[in-house]
């Protein structure tokens, strides 16, 4: 699917008046923090359309309506003036209608809808469209005072810290939808266990910034991070909505606070009680990791809460597969880093450098560390007619991130293995294999190919793209298929745009 822009700002006008005379609305400074952020991590310039002369009294538009129809995504601003706000809903409306023409308003697992919190409103009052999309919220809660604070640069350095660490979450979202919407990507069989996602459970809001951490830190690994929409409200339906993404997951993360959470519609337990004991159940059918935090020094003082608290703490079923902490949050982290790293396999080659001279033609192999023994087979095929070149994986993030833009600078082919990552993860190469003239790149664009391997999915046997080679390989690596890329390669690309351009073998 093509589009004109990338997203379209429904807001209402009233949140967008400056509070400073002088100074832009919060609307235009969201408006232009998101395009900009969104621009880099693209590598390309972004679209993200608003209406700034927006008035309440202002006729619906026809070419409004043309412009809604033409963007991939939609943010919504919400508040408590957006809710009550005939135009917006307009605008949700025609933006609905047009998505549903064009394949629905999900792509895989992302909605195109992006729900923006500028200020706490009921979800009962979100419009129906929104109230089944996770928010953004860009506010905080003081826990002790109850009182509001939006995320803007004039409550201080730490609201403007938050706004950019907020904005940088979305940012990152849009541009996985935007990657997915470019490329047709085809939705998502959700019903396999996923290796890379987490369940998260949701937490009360005393741990609303330290659940973020957590989330943040997961999503840089390349995890799916579950629940991904808000759940439903009746306990029946709840339990089905965890059970289906705990069936996703190997491993869950579940944060206890002060606040007693809340009890859901027929229910008897509170929605941190039912999520710890569907996740136990969970446990109890294959592998799968659990641990519960406790931030050190937790002082409670609802009744409800010390008796669940001391339930976790003196839980037997701890010795199967569960992990309880009392301690900072820097050790849940380390704790997280250390459970992930046990799923990868290490790599047992070390990576040739991407500068030494070679006279053969440099092949980059690009894949998951969890790929890294895998694809060791391949590599030995392909070094008698290359120079291969691996990725690096440890270390500091600048170096490696400098190592991998000099290896698309300099290689000759690229090889993606679409193996343990997901289509997120894979379209994101892609992307950046493209952009490698930006990164100082001097020879023409490598051929590029893509070889489909173990685990076997629906998800990539339908995998297709214009892009790259295409190679399914579920059965070991096969000399034969691997010719036509070999080819291409060694012939500068001669061959990419006629034999071997985009199409599966």
């Amino acid at each position: 699917m093509n589009f004109e822009g990338d997203a379209f700002i429904s807001y209402a006008h009233l949140d967008n008046i400056e509070l400073i005379e002088g100074r832009k609305g919060w609307v235009a400074n969201l408006q232009r923090a998101l395009e900009i952020r969104v621009a880099q991590l693209l590598g390309q310039d972004a679209r993200i359309w608003w209406d700034p002369k927006l008035q309440g009294n202002d006729l619906f538009a026809i070419t409004l309506v043309d412009r809604l129809r033409r963007v991939a995504a939609l943010v919504a601003v919400v508040s408590p003036r957006y809710v009550k706000s005939d135009w917006g809903r307009k605008e949700i409306d025609e933006f609905c209608k047009a998505a549903e023409q064009q394949g629905g308003l999900r792509v895989h697992d992302k909605a195109r809808i992006f729900k923006v919190l500028k200020t706490p409103v009921p979800l009962e009052l979100h419009p129906a469209e929104l109230q089944g999309v996770l928010g953004y919220e860009f506010f905080k809660v003081d826990q002790g005072t109850g009182k509001v604070r939006e995320l803007d640069e004039i409550f201080g350095p730490e609201a403007q810290r938050d706004f950019w660490l907020k904005l940088d979450d979305l940012a990152h979202d849009m541009c996985c939808l935007l990657e997915m919407l470019r490329d047709d990507a085809p939705a998502a069989d959700v019903s396999k266990p996923d290796g890379d996602a987490v369940y998260l459970a949701v937490a009360t809001g005393d741990l609303r910034d330290q659940r973020e951490t957590i989330k943040r830190d997961l999503e840089q690994r390349g995890k799916t991070v579950l629940p991904d929409r808000p759940l439903p409200v009746a306990v029946a339906d709840l339990q089905a909505a965890i059970r289906e993404d705990l069936a996703r997951c190997r491993m869950s993360i579940h944060m206890v606070g002060s606040s007693y959470s809340l009890v859901p519609e027929g229910g008897a337990d509170s929605l941190l009680e039912i999520q710890n004991d569907l996740a136990l159940g969970r446990a109890a059918k294959g592998p799968f990791s659990r641990v519960v935090w406790i931030p050190l020094g937790l002082q409670v003082e609802d009744a409800r809460q010390q008796k669940l608290v001391e339930r976790l703490r003196s839980e037997p079923r701890l010795l199967t597969g569960t992990e309880l902490l009392e301690t900072p949050l820097e050790d849940l982290r380390t704790l997280i880093d250390a459970w992930l790293k046990k799923e990868e396999k290490p790599a047992h080659e070390t990576p040739v450098a991407a500068t030494a001279p070679s006279s053969s033609p440099q092949l980059y192999l690009v894949y998951d560390k969890k790929d890294a023994e895998a694809i060791l087979p391949c590599a030995d095929l392909l070094f008698k007619d290359f120079e291969v070149i691996h990725p690096v994986f440890d270390g500091d993030e600048a170096e490696v991130r400098q190592y991998h833009e000099e290896n698309l600078r300099s290689c000759d082919g690229a090889l993606i293995f679409y193996g343990a990552g997901n289509e997120c993860w894979l379209r994101r190469k892609l992307r950046e294999i493209q952009k490698s003239a930006g990164y100082g790149r001097t020879k023409p664009a490598p051929v590029v190919g893509i070889l489909l391997i173990a685990p076997k999915t629906p998800e990539k046997e339908r995998f297709r793209t214009h892009e790259a080679l295409v190679i399914p390989q579920w059965d070991g690596f096969s000399p034969d298929l691997l010719q036509p890329f070999v080819s291409g390669v060694k012939q500068g690309g001669q061959a990419r745009d006629g034999d071997a351009g985009g199409h599966a073998v």
